[in-house]
């Protein structure tokens, strides 16, 4: 019965991976690829914007950048970089609405050593008050940026109409004034709720053993103490509230040199129906071609220069999002015909059996070609691990050729086909009453 149970709970894997969970619910995962003598060290935390009512929207990422500050082994940020630089270490991270995760690249035979950095770390940071003064501004700088950027602009205005008060559980770059006025006890607020090792996964890639592997990692974080609760069920995401009707809205800004519209629909959740979060991306590459009826519609046609439809995977409701930059001077023609093409959508001629094995066969190109670069497996396997699993990680591309047209049929009439969305255009005030765009760009 024991000897079952283990094996149940053992993850499939590709070939060359290798899973192990230490006593202390920290999971691990060894990938041996011996490509070139380097190893990456990636840890993954399930924390990111989900976790965040507005009170500490942005700080996940806050946190992200304060990872590589000082901690108890290097009291100072100039003793964490020497370190690095010792090691010869390219490093980084990245927050997410469902995962923030960290890196460290090295030479094979630092395995040890980036290891202990990594825990170090992770385990036992130290927030300094000066170096939260640098680094707020650098962490609020980025958001300028992104309110400097059209498109940027254009999405923030649709999560807010998709998302509604939920917002900030969905953008992981914050509120302004929560993240210049954080303070260590409110990192610590997060640690303390998401950083132990029963909500974390440790990748080690590359040139190196998964016997080696493993026994480092017990090593060095098996001490690591456990939680003792499942901090998704102590601190729940609460569900995001279905969108009642659609809505549509004109942006009018003079950064919007080049006119962009966007259309989002709340889409397939991976612990609802995980099915879907496969076909979407199937139905995403259908369109994409240069064959299909939406590309030779909008861009042969020359009524858009780009056009294209994208799912975001999620454990969670994820957003479907649709983005097309029009010809300036066809904005009327363009936005007809894309209430024409998505009005054909739920139809079973839209696309051919080809387009489909096509699609099909473009997924499987670029799954090869991830896996070229071993340094990139372990963020991979990482966002699949805090937004599905590794069996979804595992079965994926498998599961790409086995989508069916049925499966893209119930895809789009459960979320996009008569579905309410929110849609919205970003332009100049001076093209925008050229074209009186607000008479036409309206809700269905």
């Amino acid at each position: 019965m024991v000897c079952s149970i283990c094996a149940v709970a053992q993850p499939r894997l590709p070939e060359g991976y290798f899973w192990k969970k230490l006593p202390n619910g920290l999971e691990v995962v060894v990938i041996e690829n011996s490509k070139v003598p380097l190893t990456t060290i990636e840890i993954a935390v399930k924390n990111g914007a989900y976790t965040e009512g507005p009170e500490y929207s942005g700080l996940s990422h806050l946190f992200e950048h304060m990872f590589f500050k000082a901690n108890k082994d290097y009291p100072t940020q100039e003793k964490f970089l020497k370190r690095t630089q010792e090691l010869g270490a390219i490093w980084n991270g990245t927050t997410g609405n469902e995962r923030v995760n960290y890196y460290f690249t090295i030479g094979k035979d630092s395995l040890n050593a980036g290891l202990m950095l990594i825990n170090a770390s992770v385990r036992f940071p130290i927030y300094r008050e000066e170096d939260m003064q640098k680094e707020r501004p650098v962490v609020d700088g980025e958001f300028q940026r992104n309110e400097s950027s059209p498109g940027f602009q254009l999405y923030y205005d649709i999560s807010k109409n998709l998302w509604g008060d939920l917002i900030t559980r969905k953008m992981p770059i914050g509120i302004h004034e929560v993240i210049n006025t954080a303070t260590p006890e409110k990192m610590m607020v997060i640690k303390n709720k998401y950083y132990f090792p029963n909500n974390s996964l440790l990748i080690i890639c590359g040139d190196v053993k998964h016997e080696d592997g493993f026994k480092k990692a017990e090593d060095i974080f098996g001490d690591w103490a456990n939680s003792g609760f499942n901090p998704h069920e102590k601190y729940p995401i609460p569900a995001f509230k279905p969108m009642d009707k659609s809505v549509a809205f004109v942006k009018e800004m003079s950064i919007a040199q080049t006119p962009m519209m966007m259309y989002a629909w709340q889409g397939p959740a991976y612990m609802t129906d995980s099915a879907s979060t496969v076909a979407a991306d199937v139905h995403s590459t259908i369109l994409g071609l240069n064959s299909s009826k939406f590309q030779q519609a909008l861009v042969d046609k020359g009524l858009a220069s780009s056009a294209g439809i994208s799912y975001n995977t999620s454990h969670y409701t994820g957003m479907i999002s649709l983005f097309v930059v029009p010809n300036p001077t066809k904005i009327k023609e363009c936005y007809d015909e894309i209430q024409n093409q998505m009005a054909q959508w739920g139809k079973a001629d839209y696309y051919t059996d080809e387009q489909l094995a096509d699609a099909k066969a473009i997924l499987l190109r670029n799954h090869s070609r991830e896996l070229e670069k071993p340094s990139s497996l372990p963020s991979q396997v990482s966002f699949q691990w805090c937004s599905t699993s590794l069996n979804y990680y595992t079965d994926l591309n498998d599961n790409y050729q086995k989508v069916s047209r049925n499966d893209i049929a119930k895809y789009l009439n459960t979320y996009i086909v008569g579905k309410p969305m929110a849609s919205g255009i970003i332009l100049t005030p001076e093209l925008s009453k050229q074209l009186n765009v607000a008479s036409f760009f309206v809700a269905k």
